[in-house]
């Protein structure tokens, strides 16, 4: 696997061996060096070295200019104010560092697998069976699948999880009212699939939620029929796997329209952990990290309490023998450390829930399941707000549907599509409104940070202006039409041949791809990925307003130019792919 060395990071080692010679006992300093509005690069680490050496930080910093070897990378260095670098490099490194990525046998642009990779389970995407998907299981979805292709792009082995709500007294609840109302499920249901299915089974279970609440015989039967399910019986288990089954094909048919890649043998629910319930209890209690308190198996910690100041535990088992989410979310833990071999496990799990997931990864850790080796993470995520600033709902005040919500993404998208469109048939108008549209919602998520709240505006969303997934797309669409425009004239670099300043910002930033990348993954940060793309693309416009690249001046101009058309479009198409946004070659 090819990897190539970043600018940034010649230049630091360049930098380093400098102040080592300036210096002596600076030889692991850091030059703290970042890309700068005043020169290409920006070295501040100077300014504490020369404190710690009680030295003048100007002379130093001039010393260090004395050592730097320049020529084939750096070109030029000054010293600025109290004692900074200013650093130049040359056109020449520009370009080979670029055509060193294009280059790249593996597509990869030259980004290294991380050094450090383990294994991480990542929980995300967790619907509820009988449950229609709705505006609140969107972040979970498609920032845990963005964070997925970011691991396993850097070379992290990922296991993925979706943890779907498919046990308890719902599903007690949902059994007993359609074994006492037969006539109310629609017989056709066995033969429909997707939506259809699922709607039918929503509409089942409000009812049986109505019965549940206001009819406390009922509520009893559903009870015992919750009982039934957990030990076993064979009617009821059978009723219950068929509401999985058809929940399962909605989901997967809301997943496919998200063009995200869920897999059966990864939807490991609530259910899949009860054989383990029993012995986590077991462990909790013999190890003293849970106790019995008035009747139930409880954990508690000194900084949670509530309003009247009394501890709140967090309750493994209840009372009644039952057990409750963080019996479940603890046996995951196990299964996930002792069987998976995790050394990190991520929860995208809405902010809300935060204070459970502390409690649940403390209690963790006291039983020594998580420790200094194998961590677990909440990636907590805000709100999704309607135009209004409120959460998002419909004008009734109901909950959006996804499947309404992406819909209409598409129908907005299409039609923008339609009215740019050159040469394109009604069918491919059709995919690239699919794909511009779901795009569309994917980008206002991830390029807003995760625990941020954003409002949902579709007409801001599908806009061809401001920092946008269609900005984005158009940018490489652009880019693909020069380059079939060329014809035979082939992307080539030159470089020998020196380079316009719009060039010289485009290619010091395409050269930032793979520092951005492993930044983004090691924070489970795509927000910073969606932000470097939309400067790339900005950066992109500005060179190609400035640099004519078909009638350059000179035919190696021209090719050196497509060439940097080429290596910008490979890095917009990679970028995109790792959010989990397509980029189509005409728009």
């Amino acid at each position: 696997m090819a990897s190539v060395t970043s600018l940034t990071d010649s230049v630091q080692q360049r930098l380093a061996n400098a102040l080592s010679a300036a210096l002596p006992e600076a030889a692991d300093a850091d030059p703290l060096l970042r890309r700068s509005d005043r020169a290409d690069y920006q070295a501040n680490g100077i300014l504490a070295l020369a404190k710690k050496a009680k030295a003048n930080p100007r002379e130093l910093a001039t010393q260090v200019v004395d050592k730097v070897v320049t020529g084939d990378l750096i070109e030029d260095v000054e010293v600025s104010g109290p004692g900074f670098l200013n650093i130049t490099v040359t056109d020449k490194a520009i370009t080979e560092n670029l055509a060193a990525r294009a280059a790249d046998p593996d597509g990869r642009l030259g980004v290294p697998p991380s050094e450090t990779a383990g294994t991480t389970v990542i929980d995300y995407a967790q619907p509820n069976v009988a449950k229609e998907m709705h505006v609140g299981h969107l972040r979970s979805a498609v920032i845990g699948d963005s964070v997925v292709k970011l691991l396993e792009f850097t070379g992290e082995t990922v296991v993925r999880r979706h943890h779907i709500g498919d046990w308890g007294t719902q599903f007690g609840m949902l059994i007993q009212y359609l074994d006492e109302h037969p006539h109310e499920l629609d017989h056709k249901a066995a033969e429909v699939t997707g939506e259809e299915a699922m709607s039918n089974l929503d509409r089942l279970y409000k009812a049986a939620r109505r019965l549940f609440d206001s009819d406390e015989e009922f509520k009893t039967r559903a009870r015992r029929r919750v009982v039934d399910l957990q030990t076993g019986d064979a009617r009821t288990l059978a009723m219950w796997q068929k509401f999985v089954d058809e929940s399962k094909i909605y989901f997967f048919s809301v997943f496919d329209k998200l063009d995200m890649d869920i897999r059966d043998p990864d939807i490991v629910g609530e259910s899949g952990y009860n054989d383990m319930l029993e012995e986590t209890c077991r462990l909790l209690e013999e190890s003293g990290v849970a106790v019995r308190s008035e009747g139930a198996l409880c954990v508690f910690f000194d900084d949670v309490k509530g309003p009247d100041g009394k501890p709140v535990p967090l309750i493994v088992r209840k009372s009644d023998g039952g057990y409750g989410y963080a019996a479940t979310d603890l046996s995951a833990i196990r299964d996930r450390v002792f069987n998976l071999k995790a050394n990190s496990i991520i929860y995208v799990v809405d902010a809300r829930q935060s204070l459970h997931f502390k409690m649940v990864f403390e209690t963790a850790r006291r039983a020594g399941w998580l420790n200094d080796d194998v961590k677990a993470y909440q990636l907590a995520f805000g709100t999704v707000l309607g135009k209004d600033g409120k959460p998002f709902k419909t004008r009734e005040g109901e909950t959006v549907r996804l499947v309404d919500l992406l819909d209409e993404a598409i129908e907005r998208a299409s039609a923008v599509v339609r009215e740019k469109a050159q040469d394109l048939s009604e069918e491919e108008i059709t995919e690239r409104g699919s794909q511009v549209g779901i795009g569309a919602v994917k980008y206002a998520d991830l390029s807003t940070s995760a625990s941020r709240d954003y409002k949902f505006d579709l007409d801001q969303m599908v806009s061809l202006n401001g920092d946008t997934s269609v900005y984005l797309q158009y940018a490489y669409a652009r880019i693909q039409s020069i380059l079939r425009k060329a014809g035979e004239v082939r992307p080539a670099a030159h470089p020998e041949l020196e380079l316009a300043d719009a060039e010289r910002e485009l290619g010091l930033h395409v050269d930032q791809f793979a520092e951005t990348v492993a930044e983004a993954a090691r924070e489970y940060a795509p927000h910073k990925l969606a932000g470097y793309l939309y400067q790339l693309a900005s950066l992109y416009t500005s060179f190609y307003d400035k640099c004519p690249v078909l009638k350059a001046e000179t035919p190696d101009q021209v090719e050196n130019r497509l060439f940097l058309c080429d290596v910008t479009a490979r890095t917009l198409h990679e970028g995109m792919a790792l959010l989990g946004i397509r980029t189509p070659e005409r728009l």
